[in-house]
């Protein structure tokens, strides 16, 4: 393999970029309109357009993307994670294409894919899954007929994807129909596939994957688990490994069964099994990522392994460079630095960098495709950076986690850092006692100080930039010197305050009694009232989707809605006034 081509952009492109440049591959970068000036397009040896702003028309345009390998004279397609990288036509249309793709064969991603198929995969292998449907839903009756059987708590989720996108947790009759709506609607969103099906929610278990890898030659290893059940919106946060309190026999036995669960899905390259682990420590297949994970850094950091020059090797043709489970090394922790508001729920929170600079030194690792004077764009998903932090047990991976966190700069948006640097306080977290409602159901944001812009100085200075021009669709720099508007101050340690009073969650921050206002720019895809209609407090209005996630928001007050001035499909900024209750 001499050139690779990646379909992706932000830190996950920087990260395979920088992989293919250490074996002496090529690099050639995708971007849209949006991502001229980006990190990943920088980093590559060379770079082309693949479209406007919205990932529809640029990172998902498949035709496109094939398009600039061709040109470009790729040998191999690099996915990344997300856009297309469980996409099985995509996948194959790559191999048809005469290209070599790095990841699984589209059979085993088209099988994984379909959370229902990947179900009864894994119990053909041995490998039990929560109770639930084998069949999409029909309708809200199927459902209900469910939930009738197996009682609530009960979860609706997109058969097409995973990651918490498309999944929604119903406690009660009284709240399925809009959930198995709002379900449809997300997953349609996120994975052209609006299916969904349900499965018995286990409240309060433990999230724990397993990282796999397979060759061609027959040779597959597990790699160690992770405990990913730090989550927000069913979206992981914080990962580590290993999984705290998990024994040698309980790991060998994740192990075993993620191996058969890959093995029955005929897997090649890099992939991860999930499981749900309850109060009593059994466990349950949850879904298999077909692809490089988000968290694949602290498997990494713990066992020596980069999985992604093992990808590489493993599309080459090439045995595994490892031929047993090797030992973990140490304890590592990977923290999510994402562009959202813990003091509003996570609100997303995309804008300019204003300033931003990483924190360093040993065992500090952050993997990130960004710069200040970047943008945080609503149009794709808000991560910022990934902080890794190793140490030689889980007492100084999270000493060394609180420093680095310190550390780390980042103003003109706010961030997960406060809350982070909050879950390092957390007594059920310090000793081990984590589960997947942790953060929603024991810990309170609402009082954490939010970040603000840095003094500038006076003093003005010359700076060398570039900008960028394009010739039939390829990208090439032209450097130039400007001046700096200014140079931002070190981190400011946030002062205790008093915890304000809790307010409706999803209502309007600064905003008049009963003046309800967009928190972000976004699309309004329900609107539940119309005007005239009695509202009470804390009562859905209408949902707002910024970056691929629906944000639901409340009536602050009760009252009359008497101005409502949005529709079902309305674009609005951040602070637009949506309706007026009296």
């Amino acid at each position: 393999m001499q050139s690779v081509l990646i379909a992706n952009r932000g830190e996950i492109a920087v990260r395979v970029i920088r992989a293919a440049r250490d074996l002496g591959i090529r690099t050639i970068a995708i971007y849209s309109e949006l991502d001229r000036d980006a990190v990943h397009v920088e980093l590559a040896d060379e770079a082309w357009n693949v479209g406007p702003a919205p990932a529809a028309e640029s990172y998902l345009n498949m035709e496109r993307i094939l398009q600039v390998a061709a040109d470009s004279e790729a040998e191999a397609i690099h996915p990344g994670y997300g856009f297309l990288a469980e996409n099985a036509d995509f996948a194959t249309a790559v191999i048809d294409a005469g290209l070599i793709w790095v990841g699984p064969p589209p059979d085993a991603i088209a099988m994984m894919g379909d959370k229902i198929a990947s179900r009864r995969a894994a119990e053909a292998a041995g490998v039990a899954g929560v109770p639930g449907t084998d069949e999409p839903l029909t309708s809200v009756d199927d459902a209900r007929a469910f939930a009738a059987e197996h009682g609530y708590p009960i979860a609706i989720k997109a058969s097409a994807g995973g990651g918490g996108r498309g999944m929604k947790v119903v406690a009660d009759d009284s709240e399925l129909a809009a959930a198995f709506e709002a379900a449809g609607r997300e997953a349609l969103a996120w994975f052209g596939n609006a299916a969904v099906y349900l499965e018995k929610y286990l409240e309060r278990p433990r999230h724990i994957e397993a990282q796999v890898i397979f060759d061609t030659h027959g040779n597959g290893v597990f790699l160690g688990e992770r405990d990913c059940s730090l989550q927000r919106r069913h979206q992981k946060l914080l990962e580590e490994t290993p999984a705290p309190g998990l024994d040698a026999e309980k790991r060998a036995a994740i192990g075993k069964a993620a191996l058969a669960v890959a093995e029955a899905a005929n897997y090649v390259s890099a992939g991860t099994v999930e499981f749900l682990m309850d109060r009593t420590g059994a466990f349950y297949f949850l879904e298999m990522n077909t692809r490089i994970q988000v968290e694949h850094t602290i498997t990494e950091e713990a066992t020596n392994v980069d999985l992604v020059v093992e990808q590489l090797r493993v599309a080459d043709g090439l045995e595994l460079s490892i031929d047993q489970a090797p030992v973990p090394v140490g304890h590592a922790i990977e923290f999510r630095i994402n562009a959202e508001d813990p003091t509003r729920d996570f609100m997303p929170n995309p804008g300019p960098l204003v300033a931003y600079r990483e924190p360093a030194g040993p065992g500090v690792r952050v993997d990130s495709g960004v710069k200040q004077g970047g943008v945080i764009s609503q149009y794709y998903d808000n991560l910022i950076a990934k902080l890794i932090v190793r140490g030689r047990d889980r007492n100084e991976a999270i000493r060394r986690g609180r420093r680095a966190l310190e550390e780390f700069v980042v103003s003109g948006v706010q961030t997960t850092i406060p809350a982070h640097l909050e879950i390092l306080r957390n007594d059920d977290f310090l000793a081990g006692r984590v589960d997947t409602r942790l953060i929603e159901d024991r810990m309170d944001f609402t009082a954490l100080e939010r970040a603000t812009s840095p003094t500038l100085p006076e003093e003005e200075e010359l700076s060398e930039r570039t900008i960028t021009v394009e010739v039939g669709g390829k990208r090439f720099e032209v450097r130039y010197w400007s001046q700096v508007l200014g140079t931002p101050q070190g981190p400011r340690r946030a002062a205790p305050r008093r915890r304000p009073p809790k307010r409706a969650k999803g209502g309007p921050a600064g905003s008049g009694e009963g003046v309800v206002t967009a928190p972000m720019q976004g699309t309004i895809v329900k609107v539940h009232h119309k005007a005239g209609d009695t509202v009470a407090a804390g009562e859905p209005v209408c949902v707002l989707e910024a970056m691929k996630m629906e944000n639901e928001i409340v009536a602050p007050v009760a009252g009359d809605i008497v101005d409502l001035r949005v529709q079902t499909g309305d674009t609005v900024a951040s602070g637009s006034i949506l309706m007026v209750i009296k």
